[in-house]
This record gives structure tokens, C-alpha cells and sequence, in this order.
């Protein structure tokens, strides 16, 4: 029986396997640290064999991808002055690999089939959790909370607010209907569970953000492109001026006691205090890719301490800036926010500037979310994670032209989401 290269490298054509593989992946990365190298294994022969089916058009031409390379490849060089020299090439090269990956996604299915997978998967995820997860005791808070199948209640609520994320695309943005639609209503009922019982502030907040962001991007869309600039630049400011007098008028402390956090946000000032320390070490260059949190260290032993991280692993500064600025200095740290605002700005632009383009709508909530999260919390910076995945997938997506429609999306002017799909030509 032969298998047409179409089915497995062409977007839109191939979305059975690419719904499967972006499931399996998630589940991967999910629970890499319970399954150890069989689950990576498993997430590297999802992607990396599509080379051998069609090599030009999985990888395309890479010298579009140099700025999206440029932070992986200065991670690997930091091996020559790592602190942990070892630890720095083996998860340098895992990371790149990781990186190649996400590419590869990129080039081979479209933004409905990594919607299908997403809900796919994170059904599965959380399917998992929800029956052989426990409960956590947290010492610097005093409370229990939902942890699932992971080792931090912030990384199921991480995948819960991912899950109501594609539930709620898939149904308003790409207009699924029939089973994918009961499909994305099942997996956004499971995520919102997981995330109340995960009683994570940061994805509870940022999944409310991320919605209402769509929500008023879908708006924004509706109108002609003339018109979009104008009217986003005045909700913006609107909007930053609503956050400061929140803040300036205790509504911050009130949204923090809601969950029970304190204004020290559960301890992550103190952490982002002495990370701020420790980068002064080496501000330029870093002291190495993950090379901090190294056992032995005298630093990260006190702090998995201070911290009562038994482990001694799976612990970093809650802030995806400074992690990067202490192993990779300041040069990094440029290289890697520019790529996320990069991701960011570049499917904006899109979406106020083109015609109606739910595909870059799709990813700049993506971006969106992973822009959010990254002042407290480190999604982009690890090998083999979610967030590091589609951060790459979506950056990636800036480098191919966009097409012209032969039929476009169609977008009432009503505001309703009835979408179809159709063929697309050069």
C-alpha cells in the first residue's frame, strides 16, 4: 500500500496526520519528565522523518529563518563559557533540535489541523491528569491545590488555558462545525475544570485576557483595513490606561486576594530579586545556558531551599527574561525578545493591515498568550515544551508569503463566524 507525500507534507491535505502528531507531541512534552526519552523519541519521529518524504518542502529555504535561529545557535555557542559546560551542549543541541521541529510543523500543516491537534491533545493531557493526578501541599501559601499528572499546578493550568484557547477558535475564529465542534466544546469543559481546580492566578488571568483580546481583535477585523489601525491604536491606549488606574487603585491586590496571592506574588519577587543578582555576574554573555540550576551550585542549592523544592530540579525565576539574561546575558536576552516580538507585531500587522486573516488571528493570541505569561513564567526558553513549540510554529509562519485566495474566508459582515475553506493560489 503506497502513501501519497501529499498526505503526509502538504497542509490541508494531510491534516489526519497532522492532527495526530500535534496531539502526540503535546502529550509528549506534557509528560516527558514522567516517560523520559521514549516520549521524546516518539515527538522526534513524528516530524523529523518528513524530511526523507519531500526535504525541499519540509525545510524550505533556511536562510529565512536566520533571525528565528539566532537565539538557539548563540545558546549552543554559550557551551564555551557555561559554568556547566556539559549540561549546556547536551540541552543546547536538544533545544535546536526542538526548534527544527517546530519548523518542520510549520512548513507541513495549516493553522485548522494545529487547532485540531490542539484540542486533540489537550484533552488527552488533561484526560490523563484528571485520573491519575494528586494533590500538591504548597509551604509558602498553606493551601492544596490540583497538580495533575505534573509537578506544578502552573503547568496544568498552562495546558487548561491552552485547551479553552483552541476550544474557542476552533468554533468562533475557524468556524468548525459537527464533530469538531463537539470535539472543541469537550476539551474546553475539561480545560475550564482543570483550571479552577489547578487555582493557577496566571492562567486563570491570562486565559480571561487572551479571550477578550479576540474577542475585540475579532471586532477590529470585521472592519476595512483603513479603519482597523485607528480604532486599535485608541482601544490600546484605552486599554493601558485602564490597567495603570487598576493597579494605582488597589484593584491589582484585589485580584491577587481573590486567589489568595499577596502582592509578593507567592514569593516571585524575592526570586526575580536574586535572579536580577545573579545576572550581574556575567551581564554581557550569561554564564551558560541552563547552566544555573545545576545541583551542586551553591546558589540554586540555597534557593531550591529557600523554596522547598525537594527535587532540586524543575525550578527557575518565574520570569522568562530574567532566566534568559542570567544564562545567556544581555546578548540573548535581545535575540530571544526579539523573536517574540517579532511573532507578535508581525501577525498584527497582518491582521490590520490584510484582508480578514484568521490564520494570523489564531496565532497572534498565541503570541499573545506566551507575551503575557513570560513576566512570570519561563514557557519559550526549555527544550521540549509547549510554549517553545508554537512560539516557533507561529514565528515561522511570518516567513511564507501570504497567498492570494482564488475564494477568501468568508466573514460576514454581521460578525458571525461561519468560515469556509477553500484553495488557495500564488
Amino acid at each position: 500500500m503506497r502513501i501519497s507525500k501529499a498526505s503526509l507534507v502538504s497542509p490541508g491535505v494531510n491534516q489526519l496526520y497532522g492532527a495526530v502528531a500535534v496531539a502526540l507531541s503535546l502529550f509528549a512534552f506534557a509528560y516527558s519528565p514522567r516517560f523520559g526519552q521514549v516520549s521524546i523519541l516518539l515527538y522526534y519521529a513524528l516530524w523529523l522523518p518528513l524530511v526523507l518524504v519531500d526535504y525541499r518542502k519540509v525545510l524550505g529555504n533556511y536562510g529565512k529563518y536566520l533571525w528565528i535561529y539566532a537565539f538557539t545557535i548563540f545558546a549552543c555557542l554559550s557551551f564555551f563559557w557555561s559554568a556547566a559546560p556539559a549540561m549546556t551542549m547536551r540541552t543546547g543541541v536538544q533545544y535546536l533540535s526542538h526548534v527544527v521541529c517546530a519548523l518542520i510543523a510549520m512548513r507541513t500543516i495549516d493553522i485548522q489541523t494545529l487547532t485540531r491537534g490542539g484540542i486533540a491533545g489537550v484533552a488527552i493531557v488533561l484526560l490523563y491528569s484528571l485520573l491519575f493526578g494528586v494533590y500538591h501541599y504548597d509551604p509558602l501559601d498553606g493551601t492544596y491545590s490540583f497538580v495533575g499528572a505534573f509537578a506544578s499546578k502552573n503547568q496544568l493550568g498552562f495546558y487548561a488555558s491552552l485547551g479553552i484557547y483552541f476550544a474557542f477558535v476552533a468554533v468562533f475564529t475557524l468556524g468548525e462545525r459537527g464533530v469538531w465542534m463537539a470535539a472543541a466544546g469537550f476539551a474546553g469543559l475539561i480545560s475550564a475544570y482543570s483550571l479552577l481546580a489547578s487555582q493557577s492566578a496566571t492562567s486563570v488571568l491570562t486565559a480571561a485576557a487572551i479571550i477578550s483580546l479576540c474577542l475585540g481583535m475579532r471586532v477590529i477585523s470585521a472592519l476595512r483595513p483603513s479603519s482597523r489601525k485607528g480604532l486599535f491604536v485608541a482601544a490600546a491606549v484605552f486599554g493601558i490606561v485602564a490597567a495603570v488606574a487598576v493597579v494605582y487603585g488597589g484593584g491589582f491586590d484585589l485580584v491577587l486576594g481573590a486567589f489568595g496571592k499577596d502582592s509578593t506574588l507567592t514569593g516571585r519577587t524575592y526570586l526575580w530579586q536574586q535572579g536580577i543578582e545573579a545576572a550581574a555576574a556575567a551581564p554581557i554573555v550569561g554564564i551558560g545556558y541552563q547552566a544555573y540550576w545545576i545541583q551542586g551550585f551553591s546558589e540554586a542549592e540555597r534557593l531550591w531551599e529557600e523554596f522547598y523544592i525537594t527535587a532540586r530540579s524543575g525550578f527557575h525565576f518565574h520570569n522568562t527574561y530574567i532566566e534568559a539574561i542570567v544564562e545567556t546575558g544581555a546578548i540573548g536576552l535581545l535575540l530571544l525578545t526579539t523573536i517574540l516580538l517579532t511573532t507578535v507585531f508581525g501577525h498584527l500587522k497582518r491582521l490590520l493591515s490584510e484582508d480578514r486573516d484568521p490564520d494570523s488571528l489564531v496565532l497572534f493570541g498565541i503570541a499573545m498568550l506566551l507575551l503575557i505569561r513570560s513576566f512570570v513564567e519561563v514557557d519559550i526558553l526549555n527544550p521540549y515544551h509547549v510554549g517553545s513549540f508554537l512560539l516557533y510554529f507561529s514565528a515561522g509562519k511570518l516567513t511564507i508569503p501570504r497567498t492570494r485566495p482564488t475564494t477568501n474566508w468568508l466573514w460576514p459582515e454581521d460578525g458571525r463566524s461561519t468560515a469556509y475553506r477553500v484553495r488557495f493560489s500564488a
